[in-house]
């Protein structure tokens, strides 16, 4: 599941792409959007992940792969910041999702015996892996403790982009640019999960869950943040550990997109998605 070594920048995203798809794999297995014939095994120590593969016989679980393809380009061109899962009963979010991607800069550093300038391995592969199964753990853990989804359930994502180096006709396969109107909204008092994050040398990802409390089984107090929105006033919702406590609606407009780039609401911020899927049908 994870390269021999993480040390160039290729090995490193390709530990973030297998991240990301076991992630979304696990979200769709556990929460029974698709049926058995959709997923492969694979074992993680003691840990058995359901991966998701192309699958003919479910149009559904196709449809996933698709996306999950099309977000390996943004990520192999270095645009996307988000990717946001939502679970709907249309127009309520259900459930969301966040994949929140940095993309780091592997300066040399002074190596003062050799008075030589060189790359300095700052993460080694052991701590990497730990905190990738660690991810996965809280993530299998977190999916078993949601109550029940409603029958009539609709799955879509969304990508937003780091707009500073995006083409503005980007798009990555399968996705279009997004024209949702309106905001989403969460029925009742929705909390923000922090599920893990995982930095090499070249990445970083960070895995938040939102729903409403009244939805998760068990109180996992390390994982529950403050009290989160109870409106998106935009797909891609972050709820940043800067936010004012007691938020009852975040503008994605008025957040950092990076270190680097504030956008103000006079920018607006690209976002694509793909065709909704309806998931009537469920196991």
């Amino acid at each position: 599941l994870f390269p021999d070594a993480i040390t160039t920048e290729q090995q490193s995203l390709v530990l973030v792409k297998r991240l990301l798809a076991i992630s979304v794999s696990c979200i769709t297995y556990l929460r029974g959007l698709f049926p058995e014939s959709s997923y492969g095994t694979r074992y993680l120590d003691d840990l058995c992940l359901k991966i998701l593969r192309e699958d003919k016989s479910c149009l559904g679980s196709l449809q996933i792969v698709k996306w999950i393809q099309g977000c390996f380009d943004a990520l192999e061109k270095q645009y996307v910041s988000f990717c946001s899962h939502f679970l709907l009963e249309f127009p309520v979010v259900t459930e969301l999702y966040q994949f929140k991607f940095k993309y780091k800069k592997n300066v040399p550093q002074m190596d003062i015996i050799s008075n030589h300038r060189e790359f300095v391995a700052g993460l080694c592969r052991e701590d990497i892996k730990q905190a990738s199964r660690l991810l996965l753990r809280k993530l299998y853990l977190l999916m078993q403790n949601l109550g029940p989804l409603p029958n009539d359930i609709t799955l879509t994502m969304k990508l937003l982009y780091y707009n500073d180096v995006t083409p503005k006709d980007y798009q990555p396969p399968g996705f279009k640019e997004d024209a949702s109107p309106g905001d989403l909204l969460f029925e009742g008092d929705p909390v923000n999960l922090r599920v893990g994050s995982v930095s090499t040398d070249f990445h970083l990802m960070k895995v938040k869950v939102t729903t409403e409390k009244k939805r998760i089984r068990k109180a996992h107090s390390k994982l529950i943040q403050k009290r989160g929105p109870t409106e998106i006033s935009h797909p891609g919702l972050d709820c940043e550990e800067e936010e004012e406590e007691g938020s009852t609606k975040i503008n994605l407009l008025n957040l950092a997109f990076s270190q680097e780039e504030v956008t103000g609401p006079e920018k607006k911020r690209k976002v694509s998605e793909p065709e909704k899927l309806p998931l009537n049908s469920r196991k």
